[in-house]
């Protein structure tokens, strides 16, 4: 494993940075105006998003571009500190067509879709034209295991009827979110990882309601996390991706990448809790000395550096296998980025905001929101608890295959 960055990412970043500091760190203000005063998406994204395609920082995620599509072809590897970068600004990856749940979308079109389905939605969403959300998760059922899934998609002659709800789709409220990947069940009476299947759905399609925009920690966001119904929404079944039966295979394959992307960018927003932190406790005094000084602030500060950089090592050891043996191979170190870094996230900006003291809570820095997302990724796209379960199964698996080779180890004689 070498994780020194190569000539090309080092240039990448050099320009990626400019272009952060150039065109979208002085816009955060705006931004913000903006979406208080209810105007979104905000007046300068298009001509940001042109900027940035022009300069050549565009779907940078995406590795197994062809040869006619708009972007970058990057390793995980090679994405994983560009991802950080954009990581500082939480609207930033929209810029540069790298932004959640699009990002997931438009892997599972690039591997899943037919040409039909390639031309109407996965150009549109490559070029930056429209948005899309991804509607798995149901308030009635724990939606981390797929197989728990209630939405029906039935076969209706050439057509699929669906009906169920789902809650905290995020894009939906979007105004240019066009598409829904709807996960449902088309074989209730199939093999438990066979009854999901995926379907496609245009969002003005009639039986589609977004019943309301949920906030998160009392924070709405103006993309939104919503709730939406499906009632007998009819759909051509040309719209259904990949085969029936198919849907969980499809989920995981989408999982994979936009778990680490999400650590990705949390490992650069902790990056920027820390150096907030650590500039204001070279600015503040408290009792006469600055912040830094006292030893619970300095210890705070050590341990983030630490736990960052720790952090930062498992995500790359993660893309890293991601791009070398694939999702499947590499679910276990998967499941642990996505257990620690968002912990790690939430860690650190609340010992930021608490330097800061109540500044730290107010709309004055960025602390609080970058805490309000990290808490909220410890359930996107499965809750903590069903990581640590996951890893403790394999290594309990792994275990069981030298079972008493260890013993040796013991300080103990051996029994009769």
């Amino acid at each position: 494993m070498n994780f020194a960055y190569s000539t090309k990412v080092e240039d990448l970043l050099r320009r990626l940075h400019s272009f952060m500091d150039e065109h979208i760190v002085p816009r955060q203000r705006q931004w913000l105006d903006e979406v208080r005063a209810g105007h979104f998406p905000v007046s300068f994204m298009e001509d940001l998003k042109a900027i940035a395609k022009a300069e050549g920082l565009w779907n940078l995620f995406l590795p197994h571009l062809k040869d006619d599509e708009p972007g970058t072809r990057l390793t995980n590897l090679e994405y994983a500190p560009l991802a950080e970068v954009m990581g500082r600004v939480s609207w930033a990856s929209e810029v540069f067509n790298c932004n959640a749940p699009d990002t997931g979308n438009m892997e599972l079109l690039h591997m899943f879709a037919t040409p039909a389905q390639r031309e109407a939605w996965l150009a549109p969403l490559l070029e930056g034209k429209i948005r899309s959300a991804f509607a798995m998760t149901e308030p009635d059922v724990p939606s981390s295991d797929a197989t728990n899934i209630t939405t029906s998609i039935r076969r209706d002659g050439d057509d699929y009827v669906i009906n169920g709800r789902k809650w905290f789709i995020t894009n939906a409220a979007h105004p240019n979110c066009k598409l829904f990947i709807v996960m449902g069940k088309t074989d209730p009476d199939a093999e438990s990882h066979r009854q999901q299947s995926m379907i496609l759905v245009p969002v003005e399609t009639a039986g589609v309601t977004i019943v309301r925009n949920i906030p998160v920690m009392n924070h709405v966001s103006p993309e939104g996390h919503c709730e939406v119904t499906f009632r007998n929404v009819r759909v051509p079944a040309s719209n259904l991706l990949g085969e029936e039966g198919s849907g969980f295979a499809l989920a995981q394959a989408r999982l994979g990448p936009g778990r680490i992307h999400h650590c990705m960018r949390s490992i650069g927003a902790s990056e920027l809790a820390l150096e907030l932190m650590t500039e204001r406790a070279q600015e503040r005094k408290t009792f006469g000395k600055y912040l830094h000084q006292h030893g619970s602030v300095s210890e705070w500060i050590a341990k983030s550096r630490i736990e960052i950089d720790q952090a930062r090592l498992l995500v790359l050891k993660t893309a890293w296998l991601l791009d070398t043996v694939g999702a499947k191979a590499a679910r276990k170190e998967i499941s642990m980025i996505k257990a620690l870094v968002p912990q790690m996230y939430s860690t650190v900006c609340d010992r930021a905001m608490q330097v800061f003291g109540a500044m730290g809570l107010s709309p004055d820095t960025p602390l609080a929101d970058h805490w309000t997302w990290a808490r909220a990724l410890r359930y996107a796209d499965g809750p903590d608890e069903v990581h640590l379960q996951a890893i403790a199964r394999m290594e309990v698996s792994t275990s069981k295959e030298r079972l008493g080779s260890s013993a040796a180890y013991l300080n103990i004689a051996p029994r009769d």
